[in-house]
Order: structure tokens, then sequence, then C-alpha cells
């Protein structure tokens, strides 16, 4: 059994990316479409906030300080102290229908995010990996909506979901090069699941934690890629959920006030709050207490 509570009434417009920094105790999220990060405390006080220049998709921590954002326009540096953002790469500039989305880091400090089609209709996107020397690398394309990205406890699992394909992949991934060897169906939305696949997180047991946009709950999917557990959001409109806490054992849970397609489809509200979710005994922890949960990527720390 979990306990559910409203951590920040965030009032977001597309509420995404939460990130807990075990270094600070603190929780960082975005807001995609209000161009905003957001960051509180564990108790969910001392809200602050930061404007970036374009839409955002993702973002991690830097070593050295600051953050990496993946904006409309490219990867970017990004110093709180001043709040600009310094331009890195742009890997999607010859398509501008495309922004870059969701992202995570590596136990190795690369930031991967990949792209998705701003009407969400067309396999326009490619998934990037920004490597320690700053060159942007293709990993995939073909993506219409990317989203998920996520590695298992040893780092040799990675997994990304293409969420209006409804289909979650498993990858080989190379640690050593940070390069994608096969792939795999690893789940599945069609059928006995409403909704569609979003924001992901790996526990410690290697279960794959996937938030199910528009269908309100949260799915907890067994390494061989069975559903273990599916948990009801007091909203539809969830995006994304990351482990946090002093013990790594809550999962924060982020949402959007977008309704699907203009209307929802529950009967109950559309969203834009971050909530935490904690098991009365035996919280499962988060895979790695490290790149995953505290974003921090140390590669990424050198200019």
């Amino acid at each position: 059994m979990f306990r559910i509570e409203l951590l920040v009434d965030a009032r977001n417009e597309l509420g995404e990316g939460p990130l807990w920094d075990v270094a600070e105790q603190r929780l960082y999220w975005i807001d995609s479409h209000g161009a905003m990060i957001q960051r509180v405390d564990a108790r969910g006080e001392g809200l602050e906030s930061w404007a970036v220049p374009e839409h955002i998709g993702s973002m991690c921590l830097r070593a050295a300080g600051g953050a990496v954002v993946a904006l409309r326009n490219g990867f970017h540096f990004f110093d709180f102290q001043t709040g600009r953002a310094a331009p890195i790469a742009d890997p999607e500039a010859p398509c501008r229908r495309t922004r870059l989305n969701d992202g995570k880091v590596d136990r190795r400090g690369r930031f991967v995010a990949g792209g998705m089609d701003y009407e969400e209709r067309e396999p326009l996107a490619c998934l990037w990996r920004l490597d320690p020397g700053l060159r942007a690398t293709r990993l995939e394309e073909g993506i219409i909506v990317s989203n998920g990205p996520c590695w298992s406890p040893d780092g040799a699992t990675f997994y990304f979901a293409d969420s209006f394909r409804r289909t979650i992949w498993s990858y080989k991934y190379d640690l050593a090069t940070g390069d994608l060897l096969s792939r795999r169906v690893f789940a599945n939305f069609e059928g006995h699941l409403r909704g569609y696949p979003d924001g992901a997180t790996v526990d410690s047991e290697g279960f794959v934690w996937s938030v199910e946009v528009y269908g309100g709950r949260l799915v907890r999917f067994a390494p061989d890629g069975t559903i273990d557990r599916l948990i009801g959001m007091p909203t539809d409109s969830i995006t994304s959920l990351s482990f946090g806490g002093a013990d790594l054992d809550i999962l924060y849970v982020t949402s959007m006030a977008r309704p699907y397609q203009g209307r929802r489809r529950l009967e109950r509200p559309a969203g834009a709050a971050i909530h935490r979710l904690k098991r009365k005994r035996d919280a499962h922890r988060c895979a790695c207490g490290r790149q995953d949960h505290t974003g921090r990527g140390a590669a990424l720390g050198r200019r």
C-alpha cells in the first residue's frame, strides 16, 4: 500500500522531469510549455523558479554546478546564479517542427535525450546522446514523441518509449561507449493499458516504473515486461516520475494541466501538481542512488 500526498500545487502547464538532488536534498522539475525550471526542498517548501528561453524537455545537473537543459533549440548550459542559458549543440535544427523532450544521465555522465514532433503525428525526431566532449550523437531515429529513458541497475539495459507508438523498448547498452547494441519490445500499451507510456524510472530490484499518461496510473513492470502492479493517481494527466527523499524511497510524480485532446478522459482533475508516494513498509528504492535520480552528470561538468 502506498500513501499518496500532494507535495506542491505547482499550477504548471506541462510539469515534467522530476529530478532529486542527493547533495542538496531538493527536488527539481520543469514546466515544459511554461519554459521554466522549479525547485523545492524535501517538504515541498521554498519554491524557486527560473525562466528558460524556449520550451524545455528535460534537464540534468552538472557536477561542476548549474545544469544542462534540453530546449526547443538544442542542448544548453544553464547557470542558476545568472539565469542565463548558453548553447552547446542543436541537433534537431534541420526540422523546426521538433524539439528535444525527455532525457536522463547514464552512469558515465552522458546526457541521453530524445526529440518529439510538436504535432505528435509523424516520426520526425531522433534520440541523441550528449557526450563529455559536448558532441551530440544520434542513437535512434523515426520517433514521434520520445519519453521514459532509464537504465537497469547495472547500466547494461536502456529503456526508452515512443509514447504515440504506445511501446517501451529495451536496448543492450554499451556503458563504455554509450552505444545502443540491439532493440526489442519490452512492453506494449495496446489492449490492457488505456493510456500512453510517458516518463519512467527503474527501482533497485530492476523493475521499470512508467507513467500511464491520460490513463491516470503508475505501472510497475517486471524485468520480463509483465505488469507487476498498477497504482491509480488522483489525476489523469500524470507525466513523469522519479525516486528521491533522504532514503531514495519516495516516488515524485509530475502532471500537467492539458487534458487529452481538449477533454478529460476520466472524471478526475486535469493535474498540474506534484505528488509524492511512499510505501508504508519496505519501500522500493531507486536503482542507483546517483545518476538517474540525482541527475548529476560528472562528465558534463567539464566545459
